[in-house]
């Protein structure tokens, strides 16, 4: 079985029973949107949420098969990698103003969780964690500037022995606690939202109904294998599934692999050891070990190779040897699922949005790099933004570049791997090694 089709913890443990068919008659809509996982519904529900509700969400499979219900669910600060990859774009004034939208994601998600009833398993409590003193330094920084966008929540920097406060492992240096953030139940809070905008708004859903053409004019037409939707804007929202179905998109991402697991129910006990406050952790390294404890008493752990790009044989055996690493005592315990899955990265590691090329009327947004569960709901707010007319934060945004990555059907594993090599090199003097 491809690693794409691996069964998830969340599909297995998914809340909501969304029942959408396929696309079978033809219809007419104010907006199109191909791709029914985060970007696309996160759009759907702005756009109702705005007056926006004759709107149409195609998705090739079911709702949340792709980064969806493959990430951590881990709920942090900020969009990108790193803001001076877009300083030349942005300039100074225009790097403070993204930098000030780093804090909003978090709340975006708590208030939707709120106001639509969402049982999406939130918890909150953020540890940023640091191996050595040249990281702590960072983390130090991260302290400051979380404070200065003046943090309603604890942000509390942790050295020593008091880092067992927010975790059980003695492998760490120093750790930035930041209790905005936490993690995420991510299939159940899609289908929660999915459920709001068809139940309430009338957001027209439609699953496995893959767009097989687009034709582009004043009106754009979508075509699946059964009907066709005529609207007068469309977005793509399908991130690392592009498929080459959009040429300009394609170019300008390269799918890297990231893989989770999940451990057998732990006891209470356990759990208590391994996180006292059941939070969300990452450490702060260019590939990042994330991981965060369950509802269920379970461990989540995952990561992505840190050097070669490729897809381990064993994903279970994998995953357990960098946990281990943290977690030691857990030398007993049984791995019950892994899975892994594309995720779009760009050149610079910052997502994209705007429109296509000659065509202000095809919107987009993608290549989230592998931060996307709680920074779409930044970027599609600013998406929906430029649908319903603009705005400065959305032209800000479009503004900047988006390079294409040359030979990546053919060399993708080289390039991956290229790309990774330099990011560890460049993380050991921007303080992340």
């Amino acid at each position: 079985m491809h690693v794409d089709e691996q069964p998830t913890y969340y599909t297995a443990t998914k809340k909501y029973s969304l029942s959408c068919s396929s696309l079978e008659q033809d219809i007419e809509a104010d907006v199109v949107i191909i791709g029914g996982g985060f970007s696309g519904i996160h759009t759907a529900l702005e756009l109702a949420e705005n007056g926006v509700t004759n709107t149409v969400v195609l998705e090739a499979r079911y709702l949340g098969y792709g980064g969806t219900s493959r990430n951590g669910g881990q709920v942090m600060a900020g969009i990108g990698h790193d803001l001076d990859a877009i300083r030349k774009d942005v300039g100074e004034e225009g790097v403070k103003a993204i930098f000030a939208l780093s804090d909003i994601g978090p709340q975006i998600m708590r208030d939707r969780i709120q106001k639509y009833n969402i049982d999406a398993d939130f918890c909150s409590g953020y540890g940023y964690m640091a191996y050595n003193a040249r990281q702590a330094k960072t983390l130090r920084n991260w302290e400051k500037e979380f404070r200065s966008l003046g943090s309603s929540y604890d942000i509390q920097y942790l050295e020593g022995k008091d880092v067992q406060q927010i975790i059980g492992s003695d492998i760490y240096h120093s750790a930035l606690l930041h209790t905005g953030g936490g993690h995420v139940h991510s299939l159940n809070l899609l289908l929660g939202e999915a459920k709001a905008a068809s139940e309430i708004y009338g957001v027209r859903i439609f699953e496995y109904s893959p767009a097989l053409a687009v034709i582009y004019g004043d009106k754009i037409e979508v075509r699946t294998a059964k009907g066709k939707v005529r609207a007068s804007k469309l977005v793509w929202a399908v991130d690392g599934f592009n498929n080459q179905i959009e040429p300009e998109l394609h170019r300008s991402t390269i799918n890297v692999y990231a893989y989770n697991s999940i451990t057998e129910p732990l006891s209470d006990e356990i759990i208590q050891r391994i996180s006292p406050i059941r939070g969300a952790y990452s450490d702060i390294r260019p590939v990042i070990n994330y991981y965060r404890v369950t509802n269920e008493n379970r461990l989540m752990f995952g990561s992505s190779t840190a050097l070669i790009e490729r897809i381990p044989h064993d994903l279970k055996a994998w995953n357990r040897q960098l946990m281990l690493e943290v977690f030691p005592y857990l030398h007993d315990v049984k791995i019950d699922m892994a899975w892994g899955g594309p995720m779009a990265s760009t050149k610079n590691l910052f997502p994209q949005l705007g429109t296509l090329q000659d065509k202000p009327n095809a919107f987009f947004v993608q290549g989230y790099s592998g931060f996307g569960v709680t920074p779409s709901q930044i970027i599609c707010k600013i998406l929906a933004e430029g649908i319903l007319g603009g705005s400065p934060r959305y032209d800000l945004m479009r503004s900047i570049s988006r390079a294409s990555i040359p030979g990546k059907d053919r060399y993708r594993a080289q390039l991956c791997s290229l790309g990774k090599i330099l990011h560890q090199t460049s993380g050991y003097w921007h303080g992340r090694r």
